[in-house]
């Protein structure tokens, strides 16, 4: 098993470095679809995320590329309400149940995070700034938090929009530029995903074996991706891996 785990991690990796998406979108279905248990997918993939976004979260720092107000208000709403959210499918289900939510609002969410990459993908640049955008953080401290809130319960049940739903949000509603969008984004998923995998360690969720055989194809598959994606046209392959993504969606409805 651990040299097929190793290989999905290089691949996924690959795509990551290669096209700047996918991430949890593609590894938790794919740990699911290879026969992992929902739960376990889930909490695993929260604790791969989590090891992988403190490096992004470091370099971001020191680039000072992290709007920390921000993050602060995303993290009050999206933080408390991933928790309740694992804490309802932790014992308010029995593992039959637990089982098939995970798999259906996956499905659903991959879908929507298939369409929030073509989205952002063809628009991000188009954007005019709208009125929301144009006002001062501290004045939308209750939207910034109900996002946090609604995504983070979303994050709570599947590890899925840690970064790619929240790209969109803060992309359509704040007016960043563009590395300080990637590096609040990242410092946010990272206090996210970390908190949330340790709730998930907390009910015996997490397949360690599978996190380190991850990590070990994941590093350099991001490494050689990285190094590739700037000889290889980017925009046609995440549009390859959105519909992967929806494709896996629809396969788990």
């Amino acid at each position: 098993m651990s040299i097929e785990i190793i290989i999905m991690g290089l691949f996924v990796g690959f795509l990551i470095g290669l096209t700047g998406v996918g991430g949890a979108a593609l590894l938790t279905p794919i740990l699911i679809i290879a026969g992992i248990n929902p739960s376990i997918a889930v909490g695993t993939d929260l604790v791969y995320n989590s090891i992988t976004k403190l490096f992004g979260t470091v370099q971001h720092w020191r680039q000072k590329t992290v709007n920390v107000q921000l993050v602060n208000f995303l993290a009050i709403g999206s933080i408390p309400s991933a928790t309740v959210a694992i804490i309802l499918l932790n014992n308010y289900t029995n593992r039959f149940n637990q089982d098939q939510i995970i798999k259906n609002v996956l499905g659903y969410v991959l879908i929507l995070v298939a369409l929030s990459i073509i989205v952002r993908m063809f628009f991000d640049k188009k954007l005019r700034p709208n009125r929301l955008q144009l006002m001062p953080i501290e004045q939308k401290k209750g939207l910034t938090i109900f996002i946090g809130m609604l995504l983070g319960f979303i994050v709570g049940l599947t590890s899925i929009g840690s970064g790619s739903l929240f790209a969109v949000a803060i992309l359509y509603l704040y007016q960043l530029k563009g590395s300080e969008l990637v590096g609040t984004d990242i410092a946010h998923a990272f206090l996210l995903v970390t908190v949330a995998g340790l709730l998930y360690l907390g009910v015996g969720s997490i397949n360690y074996p599978i996190v380190m055989n991850l990590l070990t194809g994941s590093i350099p598959g991001v490494l050689i991706g990285s190094t590739l994606s700037v000889k290889v046209p980017t925009r046609p392959l995440r549009t390859v891996v959105a519909l992967l993504i929806l494709i896996s969606g629809i396969k788990l409805l």
